[in-house]
């Protein structure tokens, strides 16, 4: 059996075995050991970041119980869902919806050409993007240069001391080698460091350079953003052991407290109870915490982590820092630098305990509509004399999905650096896209 790259493209397949995946309500880590790969392998596939050998595919056709075909660019039905989606990406353009299969078929080199393009042109948004993130992660590297260029001075220091001085005492000699010694291995760990992070993303984490978010972030991806084992005997001693294999220590702390933090939500508002309340039409989460007396916070937390929930969810502190992020196909999020300021997770802060339910379109090649919910909590943990620390979360919704807004539509991005609405009256610096001529 051939272990040769697929001759089509990973964007494509990824997404259709995401897709498929979902549909039955798998995780990752179910049909990453059904088909005999890592769950962080098959993560890396489903958002297009590895091509899928044909062994692989089969295995993954197998496991999805459908058939190579249908998980391959070239099945009809992919080829016109991949027209459709290039046919919304062109504002103010109607082509003819109810003659594309007839495209297809009169003219499939010129449909699989569109298609092609299409993704090509999703795939370097996608570039962009991270390109993006990896230059306001910048800091990161401002502090590893600032090391080494410390390091290197000590080392320059020290050395001129020993070379134009004849008359050192021994015992003050022996501490100059010994300083030199750290020196030299200080910078050696400061480039070694330099050059795993400029190697690419993948170098970076697995070296522990990335951010501790992103690590714990990476962590939960590849589970399918599901805990499941916290409902079972022993399942969160498991899983405490599962984080102690992550890279950074700090990434491991987090990913504790978090587990900790899932755990006691969990235990008052279980999976079972919580699909339960959503399948019956109760969606609020106001509703819901106040049953299960879980702040609304928690509950937003619990719905975005369900097995199968299209919800995505972006939790912020008082400065605007972004402290979880679960993406959603069609909501960008930065990784890295500074949010959109017209998200209305940001106006929430100003208004405590004030929901806001808002209609919001990304910016994108893709035009979809959102539901926003958005709400922000207050603690005094050191009492009235004490800090105000509040925390704000904002529930992504797809636009069907209940708690409909009314009133417009606001018209968003993701960061002000790759946001290509050159109107944009919270704008903060010149989109690269604008310049580039991208509209």
């Amino acid at each position: 059996m051939s272990n040769s790259p697929s001759s089509a493209p990973a964007s494509l397949t990824g997404s259709l075995i995401r897709e498929r995946r979902l549909a039955l309500g798998l995780r990752q880590g179910e049909v990453a050991q059904s088909a005999g790969v890592s769950a962080s392998y098959l993560n890396l596939i489903e958002h297009n970041r590895r091509r899928v050998g044909a062994e692989v595919l089969e295995r993954l056709a197998a496991a999805l119980g459908t058939e190579v075909a249908i998980l391959s660019e070239g099945a009809g039905g992919a080829l016109i869902d991949d027209l459709r989606a290039a046919a919304s990406t062109v504002p103010g353009v109607q082509p003819e919806l109810d003659r594309i299969e007839d495209f297809a078929g009169r003219f499939p080199g010129w449909a699989a050409v569109l298609a092609a393009q299409h993704h090509r042109a999703a795939q370097l948004e996608r570039a962009v993007g991270a390109l993006n993130d990896r230059l306001t992660h910048d800091p990161h590297l401002s502090a590893s240069l600032h090391e080494v260029l410390s390091a290197l001075a000590s080392v320059r220091s020290t050395a001129a001391i020993l070379a134009d001085t004849e008359d050192i005492d021994p015992d003050w000699r022996a501490r100059f080698h010994q300083n030199l010694h750290q020196d030299s291995e200080r910078l050696a760990h400061g480039a070694e460091a330099l050059v795993a992070y400029l190697d690419g993303p993948d170098t970076a984490v697995d070296a522990g350079l990335a951010a501790p978010q992103e690590e714990v972030e990476g962590w939960l991806a590849a589970r399918g953003w599901h805990l499941a084992e916290l409902a079972e005997p022993g399942g969160f001693e498991r899983l405490m052991a599962e984080v102690a294999g992550l890279a950074a220590v700090a990434a491991r702390s987090l990913a504790q407290e978090f587990l900790r933090q899932s755990a006691d939500e969990a235990r008052l508002l279980p999976d079972a109870v919580l699909r339960a309340a959503l399948e019956g039409g109760e969606a609020d989460p106001s509703v819901l915490a106040q049953r299960s007396g879980l702040p609304v916070l928690a509950v937003m937390r619990r719905i975005a982590l369900l097995p199968g929930s299209v919800a995505g969810l972006v939790i912020c502190d008082a400065s605007g820092t972004l402290l979880f992020r679960k993406p959603v196909d069609g909501f960008a999020l930065p990784r890295f630098g500074a949010a959109c300021p017209l998200w209305p997770l940001f106006a929430a802060l100003a208004r405590p305990m004030m929901p806001m339910v808002a209609r919001v379109e990304p910016a994108g090649r893709a035009a979809r509509v959102f539901r926003t919910l958005s709400i922000c909590e207050t603690r005094l943990p050191q009492g009235f004399s004490g800090p105000d620390l509040r925390e704000a979360a904002m529930l992504i919704l797809p636009d069907d999905a209940p708690l409909r807004a009314a009133g417009p539509v606001l018209a968003l991005g993701s960061s002000c650096r790759i946001c290509p609405r050159a109107a944009c009256p919270a704008r903060r610096e010149p989109s690269i896209l604008t310049e580039a001529g991208v509209q």
